[in-house]
């Protein structure tokens, strides 16, 4: 096998998402086998450039790439001393003076962004940052115009198109100047990368035709994956061992509230659907989960039974609530995709510097919301045909079966059975208690009648102590149930306070946002098995520098196809049979003459 190794280098490159993909890239033609090694980078943020540093491997150089004019007019002030413009030479120098195959250029795409109004977006402010697009290129053609790179990739948001088109078309007019074939198109990470989320990009490629006269062909696509298929691998939210970045987020509870009620693949829509009066949900209640069977502050299904009406039915004292379907539409609710949460076999939004709950559909719905419990099999009831799971040593709670064979004389033992008044008891055994027969009787003679100074009327059961009082004496029995052992406790969140919380949603799983490590797993730049701690402790600029970072798999099946052309071009090869559409051929027809004259 004849191995080819590729250099590639990369402009705003940021933490080095596309620069590992190329990294990981392989391709083949024949037997030749091509690879890609990164000779360095460039970024303005020194955080991003130690994060390059870490995932890449190489040194990424901390350099300002405006002109003074768009320094001056993105910062609102001058340089400050010592503070000059960026050259051809400093490119050079950044690249190690090694000459790259391809210069991937990823500039900053807040300008362009849809997150961004169309009136902000044409202040000098983010005019200059557009205008960095031009300077790159520019540079980058000065820097090798000698020894003309053989591809560039120039990515950014797919807005640029319209409202960075005089740019565009100014970027075209230099390449082709230098020699270039330019295509612009978009394209979605996703499916070229097999990723968990759909991110679609506004792609320019080029390619120096006297040097790779060879067509370069667009990556195949493939179906995008569910989020469970990436998040199922990790830990839960929250675990130690998956380090600082795996941590829940701290909401405020009305974020929480929100998320909770939003269905699992939709977004802040399905808000419209509650009944809100005075601010408040008259359709639902949140309670704190209870799972001793006491239905304490339960909430009856609208399709169940109630339980029995008792002269105290209130929802602090049995199941006396509804969950009723009837909900009136809010009509507040109208811009974005505010609060959207993501079924977990449903791929994810795209990931962008800035994706909180509020921002879009980025809460998913996991299954996984019981936590860490000691057994999974807790309170499970295996089927009859079915297999038990493994038997432990803590067997009380989790091995239970369901028994078909219900005639077989368990009936007749009269477990729990109440005796009529005017029947007759059942044999007096040993152990004569309600859970051994019917030892229980129906008294038509309760005395339960009360009256003032009766020592059951003032024993306080069921009381509430205010939070300001003091409690009763305790005792050994000290129950809800039998005197003033309940307390009203003022210490629920405020619609403001920030806390993490886990309410279980209406399709009964956890509506959380994605952890900082999920995200980054979602845009590839690690395995889900795999630890990453990225540079400095805010999990605000740790989003923001995975947000702007591009999918390394989907860098990789960019760097794979332009891999095949460069071997295609050193064999001699210019065409290749391929179901793929060819990239980087504006005019078919025009190019093939062009190449033609050439020749001659």
């Amino acid at each position: 096998m004849i191995r080819r190794e590729y250099n590639s280098f990369g402009m705003c490159s940021g933490l080095g998402g596309g620069a590992k993909g190329f990294k990981k890239a392989v391709s083949r033609v024949g037997n030749m086998i091509g690879t890609w090694k990164c000779i360095g980078g460039i970024d303005i943020d020194p955080a991003a450039a130690r994060d390059f540093q870490t995932l890449v491997g190489v040194p990424c150089t901390v350099m300002d790439l405006f002109t003074r004019e768009q320094y001056t007019d993105f910062h609102g002030a001058e340089p400050p001393v010592g503070w000059r413009e960026a050259t051809p030479n400093d490119i050079v120098r950044a690249a190690g003076h090694q000459h790259p195959h391809c210069v991937f250029i990823s500039a900053p795409c807040k300008g362009a962004s849809g997150l961004l109004s169309e009136t902000l977006s044409r202040t000098p402010k983010y005019q200059a940052l557009n205008e960095l697009t031009l300077r790159c290129v520019w540079l980058m053609c000065e820097a090798w115009k000698d020894d003309p790179v053989e591809l560039i990739v120039f990515e950014n948001v797919p807005r640029l198109a319209t409202r960075g088109r005089h740019l565009l078309d100014q970027i075209g007019q230099i390449l082709r100047h230098y020699g270039y074939a330019v295509n612009e198109t978009t394209h979605d990470c996703g499916v070229i990368g097999k990723l968990a989320q759909s991110r679609k990009r506004f792609l320019l490629v080029a390619r120096h035709i006297a040097k790779v006269p060879a067509f370069l062909y667009e990556p195949p696509v493939h179906r995008l994956q569910g989020v469970g298929t990436v998040l199922g691998r990790m830990p839960l939210p929250g675990a130690q061992a998956a380090g600082p970045m795996h941590r829940v987020p701290s909401l405020q509870w009305k974020t929480w509230v929100r998320l909770a009620f939003v269905e699992a693949g939709s977004d802040w829509r399905s808000l419209n659907r509650l009944a809100v009066q005075d601010g408040h949900l008259s359709d639902y209640l949140i309670v704190p989960e209870y799972r001793e069977g006491s239905g304490f502050l339960g909430v009856r299904k609208w399709d169940e039974p109630a339980g029995t009406v008792a002269g105290r039915s209130g929802p602090t004292n049995g199941a006396f609530s509804v969950a009723d379907p009837r909900a009136v539409p809010s009509e507040k609710w109208n811009h974005g995709q505010n609060y959207g949460v993501v079924r977990w076999g449903e791929p994810s939004g795209t990931i962008s510097g800035q994706q909180w709950p509020n921002q879009g559909k980025f809460a998913v719905s996991d299954p996984r919301h019981d936590g860490p419990a000691k057994h999974n099999n807790e309170y499970r009831i295996v089927p009859w045909a079915k297999a038990a799971g493994a038997v432990t040593s803590a067997h009380a709670t989790g091995q239970c079966v369901q028994d078909p064979r219900a005639s077989t004389g368990f009936e007749g033992a009269g477990k729990y059975r109440v005796t009529g008044y005017e029947e007759h008891a059942g044999t007096v055994i040993a152990r004569s208690d309600t859970g051994q027969g019917a030892y229980a009787v129906a008294a038509p003679r309760p005395g339960m009648r009360r009256e003032r100074g009766d020592n059951y009327l003032t024993g306080g059961h069921y009381g509430v102590v205010g939070w300001n009082q003091p409690s009763g004496a305790v005792s050994a029995a000290a129950g809800h149930d039998n005197g003033r052992w309940s307390v009203a406790d003022p210490r629920l969140p405020g619609a403001s306070d920030k806390v993490v919380a886990v309410i279980r949603a209406l399709d009964g799983t956890w509506h959380r946002p994605f952890t900082t490590l999920e995200l980054a797993a979602l845009q590839s730049l690690i395995e889900p098995e795999e630890y990453l701690e990225l540079d400095g402790l805010s999990d605000q600029a740790w989003r923001e520098r995975i947000g702007n970072a591009v999918p390394p798999d989907a860098a990789v099946a960019i760097a794979e196809v332009m891999g095949t052309t460069l071997m295609l071009a050193e064999t001699g090869e210019t065409f290749m049979l391929s179901a793929t559409p060819v990239w980087v051929r504006p005019v078919a027809i025009a190019l093939t003459v062009e190449q033609q004259a050439e020749a001659a």
